[in-house]
């Protein structure tokens, strides 16, 4: 058993640990992150964020070779998959990232060890090491940032399979021929979509009557009207009863959300996308006696210290949206906390992304929001159809929608879905980190021919009105 000395040690190598971790070197800490996966980077970047969207580009490839391409008068033969390839494509994407962030640990000087991490007491962490033994490490702080795993239905097993979660469907050996998607949230439009272009008949389920609900629902709409056009089938308010697989297919027992007549749908791929839950299973978190929420996530003040005094916790563990960025942003403001200096995290700014086509990019308030909170606004829109450089890529579906407060202008909110949304939310969110006005975005001057013009146009919108529209 080794013994170690540390200032600071995390426990989790996600995009909020190892952030943390070299934020923390950064500012003069020696730091010790203890990470159980072989790769760095956490479900996002191994069987997650990056993985996902590698799969996103290459069907979106397929499926432009195969459809869309004769319309710029290019003709192609007969178009063939090799699945094989594509996922070790995806791989080698997850591959390269993950040295990345070896690298940047031996750059920054963070130490890393392999193992499980159980947290002794808020000045010592025990490692159950991969390759045999235990390690215990001395500290002076610790942050637990050991992110989220799939939530699953009770009494369904999953195979990775017949019945897959996110990991499982990003590894399928064959493109199955019908795929049944529970949950019509980011996941399970994402790799519904992925599944689709490459030829399987994909059907989504969801419990409530519209797929992402707490998206902005005029942005919602229209999302699901562009996918149903694409081929994917919705069947909305709708309750998984049962799951069973069989030897090469599964079987689903559905009801209307509300009661009513039982239906049987078979299929050979079941994805269970119903959400996550926190991951801190081993950590000890009930014998330290932890401050815990409703939700199973843990509790902590405004500068991410939990109920015990020394430990810390960031990410998807504890209350907020379970994204990767903003796990990011919380393991820079403990690193500088910890430090001795003010960190902040402004959660009315977290842009969130679905990286279907077209995309779907969101940050602030939805218009149901505002009118929840009795705050009056205005709205501006504008149509990627009357914008040229959409018109130039062909990809014209969708638009912006923006969202500023009726007396003072400051916007509240913003709402896109079409190409390249998940870039051009990015600078409304920097806008409204300024306390920037709607009038603000107008009169800045937008590069012709880009999409982000359209930014600009609801922005006019919003007061007088868009220029080309």
């Amino acid at each position: 058993m080794a013994q170690h000395q540390a200032d600071l040690v995390i426990v989790g190598g996600g995009p909020g640990g190892y952030v943390a971790a070299i934020k923390a070197a950064q500012l003069g800490l020696q730091v010790i992150c203890v990470e159980k996966r072989e790769g760095l980077g956490g479900t996002c970047l191994n069987v997650g964020c990056i993985p996902s969207k590698a799969l996103l580009e290459s069907s979106h490839k397929f499926e432009e070779v195969q459809h869309g391409l004769s319309a710029h008068g290019i003709n192609v033969g007969k178009i063939e998959l090799d699945l094989k390839e594509l996922l070790a494509r995806k791989t080698k994407v997850v591959e390269d990232l993950v040295k990345g962030i070896d690298f940047l640990f031996k750059k920054n000087k963070v130490t890393r060890i392999l193992g499980e991490g159980r947290i002794v007491s808020s000045t010592q962490v025990a490692v159950k090491l991969n390759n045999g033994g235990e390690d215990v490490i001395d500290t002076k702080r610790i942050v637990i940032a050991t992110g989220s795993e799939s939530a699953v239905m009770p009494g369904i097993e999953i195979d990775e399979e017949i019945i897959v979660t996110s990991t499982g469907a990003l590894s399928l050996k064959k493109v199955p021929k019908t795929m049944v998607v529970v949950g019509g949230g980011y996941i399970g439009l994402e790799m519904g979509s992925v599944w689709r272009r490459l030829g399987s008949e994909v059907t989504i389920i969801e419990y409530m009557d519209r797929i992402v609900p707490t998206m902005d629902h005029e942005v919602g709409n229209a999302l699901m009207k562009t996918l149903a056009k694409q081929g994917l089938k919705f069947k909305l308010s709708t309750k998984v009863l049962e799951i069973k697989a069989k030897k090469d297919h599964a079987v689903l027992k559905i009801s209307p959300a509300q009661g009513g007549a039982e239906e049987e749908i078979k299929t050979d791929v079941v994805l269970i996308a119903t959400g996550r839950k926190p991951y801190i299973k081993g950590l000890g978190v009930e014998a330290l006696g932890l401050q815990m929420n409703e939700r199973g996530t843990i509790a902590v003040n405004a500068h991410y210290e939990t109920s015990v005094p020394g430990i810390y916790a960031i990410g998807d563990v504890i209350p907020g949206p379970m994204l990767a960025h903003k796990a990011e942003e919380e393991g820079v403001a403990v690193a500088e906390h910890i430090a001795g200096k003010v960190g902040h995290v402004n959660y009315g700014v977290i842009p969130a992304v679905i990286f279907t086509s077209p995309e779907v990019a969101t940050v602030g308030a939805t218009e149901e929001e505002l009118k929840a909170q009795g705050i009056a606004y205005r709205v501006g829109k504008f149509p990627f159809v009357a914008n040229s450089r959409a018109k130039a890529i062909g990809e014209t579906e969708g638009f912006v929608k923006i969202l500023a407060d009726q007396n003072f202008d400051r916007i509240l909110g913003c709402h896109i879905i079409g190409p390249d949304a998940g870039t051009m939310i990015a600078e409304i969110a920097v806008a409204m980190e300024f306390g920037g006005s709607a009038e603000d975005v107008a009169r800045t001057c937008h590069a012709h021919p880009t999409l982000s013009e359209a930014v600009k146009e609801a922005a006019l919108a919003v007061e007088i009105g868009a220029i080309h529209m």
